[in-house]
């Protein structure tokens, strides 16, 4: 998911009866034509699909996305907000060079995760983890290369995947591989499509992790790797990252800045279905110094160094995000732009008014609180097991 440096179904097609036919010819007299025209009539308003209205389209979707750092406070989180999300995405996995899935966590941290793994399954809420191509603290290329130009390594990676998803029983999986260049664009639509195809045949989900941009072809080649019509196509959910506008190697600015998230919006519905879009939100922000690396800060980090340094928050109106400035005790100039609550609203707003899917939170630790009552009343979701719940 990119800003990731705070710590270190559709199911199978449904089987129809096909009607036996009568052994006898019969002779139709014009009543009893009548009376099957009738029936006729009525069976195919009951077998044709119903266009829903607008009061009843389905719940909108709320993912909490946990980074593995912060599975046990995140199930926290969910547990004192029920119903505010209706699916988790804990971003657990890494893979290898040779393809093999393995534990994001650092060998220490094992039981920590297996411990915030098993309270997420107390909840309830359909768990859908992330894979993603960074291992040992490090993002890396050549294991999605390696499998992505190996049919052989294609096909175990696949079957590796549906295997977990089985083996663990998880609702899904979400496919966060970063920086493939432009020349991948073909070969990675392949990998997804397969992919959603051997998931689906065991009724479980796929999503995939894509850059925000405004254009087929974005600012760089990663932008123009991903194919947004192709894997709309095969994918359930696609999850676009809009965030880090700003970044930890950029200059100081919004992280996510509103207009460019509508543009986002606006450019996605034009490649994807509108109910297979999900906006992320990242609820963190950035502290850079002296026009120098950007540091990842919590929403309480940057709470606490206001008030540390004496800094008033400010909220820049055109992006509709907070910041301020600070000068530390070694005399460093500081500029933090962050996430809180009311610049969260602002884009959850923006997702609701493009009639997408909802939306998943990048939840690093330690969010603004009132974010969770902000998320609940603007994309409300169903109960588990209401109508709307389910895919």
């Amino acid at each position: 998911m990119v800003n990731t440096s705070i710590d270190p179904q559709s199911p199978g097609a449904s089987r129809t009866g096909k009607p036996r036919r009568s052994s006898r010819r019969r002779v139709l007299t014009g009543s009893s034509f009548l009376i099957l025209l009738f029936l006729g009539a009525v069976a195919l308003l009951v077998t044709v699909p119903r266009m829903l209205g607008p009061a009843e389209k389905p719940a909108s979707l709320a993912v909490a996305s946990l980074p593995f750092w912060n599975l046990s406070a995140g199930q926290t989180v969910l547990a004192a907000n029920r119903g505010t999300f209706n699916e988790v995405s804990p971003w657990i996995y890494g893979i290898t060079n040779n393809g093999q899935i393995v534990p994001q966590a650092p060998p220490g941290r094992t039981a920590e995760t297996a411990a915030g793994m098993a309270q997420l399954r107390t909840l309830g809420i359909p768990l859908v983890p992330s894979i993603a191509n960074r291992t040992n603290g490090l993002w890396a290329y050549e294991p999605v290369a390696n499998m992505l130009h190996d049919p052989a390594a294609m096909t175990r990676h696949i079957n590796d995947i549906v295997a977990l998803v089985q083996r663990e029983r998880y609702d899904g999986i979400d496919i966060d591989y970063e920086d493939l260049p432009a020349t991948d664009r073909q070969v990675f639509t392949t990998f997804v499509t397969r992919l959603a195809d051997a998931l689906h045949d065991k009724n479980k989900i796929l999503t995939i992790a894509v850059f925000a941009k405004t254009t087929d072809a974005g600012e760089d080649g990663r932008n123009a790797g991903q194919d947004y019509a192709a894997i709309g196509k095969a994918a359930d959910e696609v999850r676009l990252m809009a965030y880090d506008y700003n970044w930890s190697g950029s200059a100081p600015g919004p992280v996510a800045p509103l207009p460019w998230v509508r543009d986002v919006l606006t450019y996605a519905k034009t490649q994807i279905p509108a109910e297979k879009i999900v906006l992320g939100v990242a609820v963190s922000g950035y502290d850079w110094v002296d026009g120098g690396q950007g540091e990842v800060v919590t929403w309480i980090q940057c709470f606490g160094r206001a008030r540390a340094f004496h800094a008033t928050s400010q909220f820049d109106r055109l992006s509709q995000s907070p910041y301020f400035k600070y000068t530390d005790a070694q005399g460093h100039q500081h500029e933090v732009w962050y996430e809180n609550a009311e610049s969260t609203a602002t884009k959850l707003e923006a997702a609701k008014a493009a009639g997408i899917r909802g939306a998943f939170l990048w939840m690093i630790s330690s969010e603004d609180d009132r974010t969770w009552a902000t998320l609940h009343n603007i994309l409300p979701v169903a109960a588990p097991g209401a109508e709307g719940s389910s895919r």
